[in-house]
């Protein structure tokens, strides 16, 4: 991925590349847990990867399915997240929710205050750092034949899979969790909280089971 940097900050210079319901497939078969569940969590609800790793046990509501992103970590430090808009609540498809429990059951750290993809090498002090992560995607994708993916292209892919289950712009707006509809038209791809929750399950489908 081409990067420019600006004030010390990093601005993409072209799009990065957006992964087939039959490539991701491919792509998760060659990555082991905790990525393959992170990959699951970017993809189903269309979260940055520095909003992913942020997130922890607690954040879950387990009994109304329901997914809290609060917070953002990016170098390793905490922080908000990237706007206003992109702290919100999601819904949590009931397939999406059983694989959340599956890791939760594997994982070393699943306390509530527990990061949900805790480092063991910190001991449970940090998430998995981004390089980390960038580098167990690289090379599952090579291993799937797969070039130019990027842990950014799961956010990209979610929004063409919203767009392919014929999801109304409008709520692929409130999904993607951005302040301007522009965005969602022009950067992510050529409401009613019911439409959100069945959208948000056929996208889920797609990446657990490709239908």
């Amino acid at each position: 991925m081409n990067l420019v940097t600006i004030k010390g900050a990093t601005k993409r210079t072209r799009k990065p590349r957006i992964s087939m319901v039959d490539e991701f497939q491919k792509l998760i078969q060659h990555l082991e847990e905790p990525f393959r569940t992170m990959a699951l969590v970017c993809v189903c609800f269309g979260l940055r990867i520095s909003e992913c790793l942020a997130l922890k046990w607690g954040d879950v509501d387990w009994l109304n399915s329901r997914l809290r992103v609060e917070r953002g970590i990016v170098c390793q430090q905490v922080d908000d997240v990237k706007t206003a808009e992109s702290q919100k609540s999601l819904h949590v498809d009931s397939e999406m929710l059983e694989a959340l429990k599956l890791w939760k059951q594997t994982s070393q750290f699943p306390g509530p205050d527990d990061w949900m993809f805790a480092s063991p090498y910190s001991i449970g002090r940090l998430p998995w750092s981004y390089d980390q992560v960038w580098r167990m995607y690289h090379k599952a994708a090579v291993k799937a034949g797969l070039d130019g993916l990027s842990t950014h292209s799961l956010r990209h892919s979610y929004r063409s899979w919203l767009d392919a289950v014929g999801t109304p712009i409008a709520v692929q707006q409130k999904l993607m969790r951005h302040s301007d509809i522009r965005t969602t038209m022009n950067v992510y791809g050529d409401v009613v909280t019911d439409e959100m929750a069945v959208a948000s399950g056929r996208v889920t489908r797609l990446a657990l089971n490709g239908l």
